[in-house]
């Protein structure tokens, strides 16, 4: 009995297992659209982006963030907002989904965040600093993440006023991450804890 159907390709003919790993379409993908998103329960985790520069960075951060369905994103300082081109060149929409909002001084936001029963991580190089896959986190907490600046990191300040600095352990030659990669990492290690909340 032939299992595989006469229209596919010749090759999935001969290696059935080549139409079974087929790539979905958008419509299997089944996604959730903007609204959909505002309603849906969100995972318990707050960005906070400490005077990011570029806006292509902060687009990608927002576009992460989407993925998975993160609570808030907080735009510190210089850290450019939307709308504006550069962004939505790499957020494709995301800053439509996720919830956002300006503040002028990363460290007060911090202190605000705790007050509310927050845990505040700053992602950063420190002395003392967790591994991220040592780290631990508390599900019943809602995390606050705290990415810096694409030269100058997150600022001592706002570092002190963090609970935690965590470090993406790094076995290459160059000394850092692009930030938007680094949100990547951090994101889906926290991610893996609490998507519970967000099911």
């Amino acid at each position: 009995m032939d299992l595989v159907p006469a229209k596919v390709p010749i090759l999935a003919k001969h290696n059935p297992y080549l139409c079974l790993m087929r790539k979905r379409t958008m419509d299997e993908l089944n996604r959730l659209d903007v609204a959909q998103f505002k309603a849906a329960a969100k995972t318990n985790i707050v960005l906070v982006l400490d005077n990011i520069r570029s806006r292509n960075n902060v687009g990608a951060i927002f576009r992460t963030a989407d993925a998975f369905r993160i609570d808030e994103i907080i735009l510190c300082g210089i850290t450019p907002t939307p709308p504006h081109k550069d962004i939505h060149k790499t957020a494709l929409g995301a800053t439509e989904s996720v919830s956002w909002r300006y503040a002028k001084d990363t460290a007060a936001v911090v202190h605000e965040l705790k007050k509310s029963g927050a845990h505040c991580y700053a992602v950063e190089q420190v002395l003392e600093a967790e591994y991220l896959d040592q780290v631990t986190i508390d599900p019943k907490n809602k995390a606050v993440l705290v990415l810096g600046n694409e030269v100058q990191g997150v600022s001592q300040g706002t570092i002190d006023a963090c609970d935690t600095v965590i470090e993406i352990p790094q076995l290459g030659t160059k000394h850092s991450l692009n930030v938007a990669t680094s949100a990547g990492v951090v994101l889906w290690h926290f991610f893996m804890t609490l998507r519970p909340t967000a099911d």
